[in-house]
């Protein structure tokens, strides 16, 4: 039976959305996907690398960033249906030397690295200078990534926060560009990140986060709801089961930076409980600063770091949750989607003139 495209618009996919999804998805509707638009954290592993190996800690420069992004995005990118990369060192320098694959998606993050706070240490998200929604779209990007970290009980900065989500989410509407949305806990109010109390409600926070945020995407970016070793496996599976129940739309784990045999377990938990893919950092490429020089960094990344992606993209293709079937669609369903006559004069913000004669014209 024959479906009104409707079906998809009802869900805010958009020619423009639906493209990009398609772009970043790989062929079965999961997503692979790798970050690498970490600046704070690549700026400070680097640092401890100067130390290390030339006995002083200095600044990292551009040329430095550039081609640590550039290696890690042609190694990583061919085993991967998309990379995230910043604006600054990663976007430009990927797509001019050719590093990124012509078949990988490719997402840019809108938020500034390590953004301002309040007075109790809370995040407030601001956009990264120089770039927004519409200049990611101009670059040609199938998606805006957005980090806003999320703590429902700090409201100062969860009104902020909520707001600089709605502003990204429509604007991305706007410009028809597909919208990741990850949300993170964090400790404020003199916290350490070992505290007690912080563990104790995190997987909450995560949950709760998914409930009051995720409807402001098209993809959504969650944590793992708890503590590998400490939670209980049927606790966790719990955890998780909630949170994929909180999102209202398709979500994806991150990995927070833990090291990868503890990520690869919570990907394989993740994907059974209801997760479409993963978009994950450091657990992949993190231990690359540590090694000795240049060509090591190469041989680690063409390695050991491409083999972790590789790894977990089998586990996704064969596990995760395809995002059509998230909303209940079947790919044949989709593929017999009807498109009705003239779709083109109600799509996006119309153009109407009128010549000398008074006749109105446009598009």
């Amino acid at each position: 039976m024959t479906t009104s495209v409707t079906r998809l618009l009802g869900l805010g996919l958009t020619p423009g959305k639906l493209r990009g999804l398609q772009r970043i998805c790989n062929e079965n509707g999961t997503l692979t996907m790798v970050a690498t638009d970490q600046n704070s954290s690549m700026i400070s592993m680097l640092k401890d690398s100067f130390k290390k190996l030339e006995g002083k800690e200095r600044e990292p420069t551009y040329d430095e960033l550039v081609l640590a992004k550039n290696t890690l995005t042609r190694t990583l990118a061919p085993h991967a249906s998309a990379i995230l990369v910043d604006g600054y060192y990663g976007a430009w320098n990927a797509m001019a030397s050719m590093a990124l694959p012509r078949n990988t998606g490719l997402l840019i993050r809108v938020e500034k690295s390590g953004g301002g706070k309040n007075k109790v240490g809370a995040p407030l998200g601001c956009f990264e200078p120089g770039l927004g929604v519409r200049k990611i779209k101009l670059l040609g990007c199938d998606a805006v990534k957005l980090l806003a970290p999320f703590e429902p009980t700090e409201p100062a900065s969860a009104e902020h926060q909520l707001h600089f989500v709605q502003q990204v989410y429509e604007e991305c509407r706007q410009y028809d560009i597909l919208m990741l949305l990850e949300t993170v806990a964090f400790p404020f109010s003199g916290e350490k990140k070992d505290d007690k109390k912080y563990k104790d409600r995190k997987a909450q926070t995560v949950i709760e986060s998914a409930r009051q945020l995720s409807r402001f995407c098209d993809i959504y970016k969650a944590e793992f709801p708890g503590w590998l070793g400490v939670d209980a496996d049927s606790q966790l599976l719990s955890n998780l089961k909630a949170l994929n129940e909180a999102s209202e739309r398709p979500w994806v784990l991150l990995s927070a930076g833990v090291d990868y045999p503890d990520y690869k377990k919570q990907v394989q938990m993740a994907m059974d409980c209801g997760a479409s893919g993963i978009l994950g950092g450091r657990a992949f490429w993190k231990e690359y600063f540590l090694q000795g020089d240049q060509a090591a960094r190469e041989k680690f990344a063409r390695g050991e770091s491409a083999q972790r992606v590789r790894d977990l993209h089998e586990i996704v293709f064969n596990k995760a949750t395809p995002w059509f079937k998230w909303y209940g669609l079947t790919m044949e369903q989709i593929r017999d989607l009807y498109v009705a006559e003239n779709w083109h004069f109600r799509y996006a913000e119309p153009f109407t003139a009128t010549d000398t004669t008074g006749e109105r014209w446009g598009y």
